[in-house]
């Protein structure tokens, strides 16, 4: 009776065991990172009984966790990009918000403009029209500005993301290496942790959210975290810890650097992954450049807006001036420099321009100049006075550089920050052109003068009159008013006579002694040629070697955000599909299923009330022997 007995009482703690088992898994059904437990039962070791084996009973080997390392991996992965993703498409909502507005958009805003120029050109001497022009321009500016104002903010509330990410992901470091030292001491005690176990993956899956990982399982039952190109976040019970610091260059930006032991790495360019991941990918890839594309069309507006100004004539008679100003070129030394070098930097070709940024490094006895976008080298020349220039720059160097010296050039990201309509009364916009043409009255041949156009509006002699004949043997002559002779040529109906900084063409077929006359635009009150050359300047090919308008540029601006919000929406749905399907396999396996749970509790109870009788049973035989032997 006493082995019958022992072996119903080793079913009974077995299955009170597996009843304890089943009803914790229940009470965590909605516990987050818990995985299910199931009791292991293994046979004891039968005794022999009249040369037979004759079964001992049962015993808990243990509590396993439905878990599996790579589905876990599997997981951990997807939500890392899903949340790299996520994050993106989150700040690339904001800037195709931004630019895309019918009403308020940059597009919009520039045909606001171009618009006023037009109705000045239809009204030249309507004060009315003027002060409008005055007034569009100046909102222009202020849009401009405020979209500027809104990306210098979207780019704090980056800088804050990361500080916060940052602080989380140290703060989930040392969590982990905390959890490793337990789980360590557990495993080598023969234990299974597995409510540690549960905690670690937990904090694993929330640090997987953040940064891209690499995870390593060591025989002691503890794991070694990685981030980056490699950097150990977490070794055992040892844990590293990403800070947030300022960028070398850029003062009011935020970089994350990796603090060991062993010293501070920055980190940011190799960081891949989580929310992290995706907010530097966004700032690499759609902050700056549209920042930066946004400036350089600031810049091609303000010159080629100022250009065509100041080759007209306002209404008191004068020569426009500068109708914008605009921030100049920026350039940030390298915290680490130790020489005495500065550099300043102007633009030189609008054409040239490009919507990247640049690092200048000093190498001991030459600089390099490279794209900070793409990494790539940029070739440039030494002019006057050592001047570096590339790409529509000339970047001056003074004082004495270093070895490892480097400076950021940033061409067009400051530009709009000193923007401004340096017109303030509308009788100084000049709708006019400078200068008239007119035939001679007694001309007898076909030919006719064009209006003219001005190519060089310092000519001091712009305005001087000038006299062109013809002596009917195919030549003209440009003569001043003391009848000095200015140029003179073949004559080539059509063909261009330029004098004093002005262009005009002469055709049709002039007789001798035929002249036209080109003089000052004296009382041009109602002339609006100029105001017309200015309403077309957003058509005009003046970015990218000439070969892209304004217009066209601000088009592809709003485009090139709007397409890769669409991909990046478009990238996260699907995404958001590959991690819940990977979430399903983990929950599959390690989530608590309530029905099952049931069927188990039902299982366990019916085996435990056996395990229960079987004691009453043996007991029962135990007294009928004792009362047979007692009588």
């Amino acid at each position: 009776m006493a082995d019958m007995l022992n072996v119903a009482l080793s079913g009974l703690r077995a299955f009170q065991t597996a009843l304890n088992t089943t009803s914790n898994n229940i009470s965590n059904a909605s516990t987050p990172g818990y995985s299910r437990e199931r009791v292991d039962l293994s046979a004891q070791p039968g005794q022999g009984v009249a040369g037979l084996t004759v079964g001992a009973g049962v015993s808990v080997a243990g509590i396993s966790r439905y878990s599996d390392d790579l589905l876990s991996a599997q997981m951990r992965s997807a939500s890392s990009s899903y949340s790299r993703l996520d994050a993106y498409a989150d700040k690339a909502g904001d800037l195709n918000n931004l630019f895309s507005d019918s009403t308020t958009g940059l597009t919009a805003s520039l045909q606001d403009f171009t618009n006023a120029l037009q109705s000045v050109a239809n009204t030249p001497a309507d004060t009315s029209a003027r002060q409008t022009l005055l007034s569009q321009a100046g909102g222009l500016v202020t849009r401009l500005q405020s979209y500027q104002a809104q990306l210098d903010q979207t780019d704090a509330d980056v800088n804050d993301q990361l500080r916060a990410d940052a602080t989380s992901i140290s703060s989930i470091a040392q969590n982990i290496a905390q959890l490793n030292q337990q789980i360590a001491v557990a495993t080598g005690s023969g234990n299974t942790p597995n409510d540690l176990l549960d905690a670690r993956d937990q904090q694993l899956a929330n640090l997987a959210a953040l940064v891209d990982t690499s995870v390593v399982k060591q025989d002691d039952g503890s794991v070694n975290v990685f981030i980056g190109k490699g950097q150990p976040l977490v070794v055992g019970g040892q844990a590293s810890q990403v800070v947030a610091q300022t960028d070398q260059f850029i003062p009011n930006r935020v970089t994350l650097a990796f603090q060991s032991s062993s010293g501070t790495m920055d980190i940011t360019s190799s960081l891949s992954g989580g929310s992290v991941g995706g907010l530097l990918d966004f700032r690499s890839e759609m902050l700056d450049p549209e920042r930066n594309e946004l400036g350089r069309i600031a810049v091609a507006l303000t010159d080629v807006t100022n250009a065509q100004h100041q080759a007209g004539q306002d209404l008191y008679g004068d020569m426009g001036g500068a109708f914008f100003a605009v921030g100049g070129v920026e350039v940030l030394g390298g915290k680490g420099n130790t020489g005495s070098a500065t550099l300043s930097a102007t633009r030189t070709d609008t054409g040239q321009l490009t919507a990247a940024d640049y690092i200048l490094r000093y190498d001991g006895s030459n600089w390099q100049v490279q794209r900070t976008d793409t990494g790539a080298a940029v070739a440039y020349t030494v002019g006057s006075g050592g001047a570096l220039q590339f790409d529509g720059l000339s970047v001056a160097v003074s004082g004495s550089a270093q070895a490892g010296d480097q400076f950021m050039v940033q061409p067009t990201s400051g530009a709009i920050d000193g923007m401004q309509v340096l017109i303030t009364d509308p009788s100084r916009i000049a709708a006019a052109a400078p200068i008239r043409t007119a035939a001679a009255s007694g001309n007898t041949g076909t030919a006719t003068i064009s209006d003219g156009e001005v190519l060089d509006a310092g000519n001091a002699a712009l305005r001087s009159p000038v006299t062109i004949e013809f002596d009917g043997a195919g030549n003209w002559q440009a003569l001043d008013s003391t009848n000095a002779v200015l140029a003179s040529g073949a004559y080539a109906a059509g063909g261009n006579i330029d004098v004093n900084g002005w262009r005009v063409q002469v055709s049709g077929q002039p007789a001798a002694g035929d002249s036209f006359t080109v003089s000052s635009n004296v009382g041009g009150t109602g002339d609006n040629r100029n105001a017309l050359k200015l309403a077309a300047v957003l058509n005009q090919g003046v970015l990218t070697g000439g070969s892209e308008s304004l217009d066209a540029a601000a088009n592809r601006l709003v485009s090139t955000v709007g397409v890769a919000t669409n991909q990046a929406n478009t990238n996260r749905d699907a995404q958001k599909i590959i991690y819940d399907d990977s979430s399903s396999a983990v929950d599959s396996l390690s989530g608590v299923n309530l029905d099952e749970e049931a069927a188990d509790m039902l299982r366990y109870q019916q085996a435990y009330q056996a395990a229960a009788q079987m004691i009453s049973t043996a007991q029962t035989l135990f007294e009928t022997i004792l009362s047979a032997v007692n009588s």
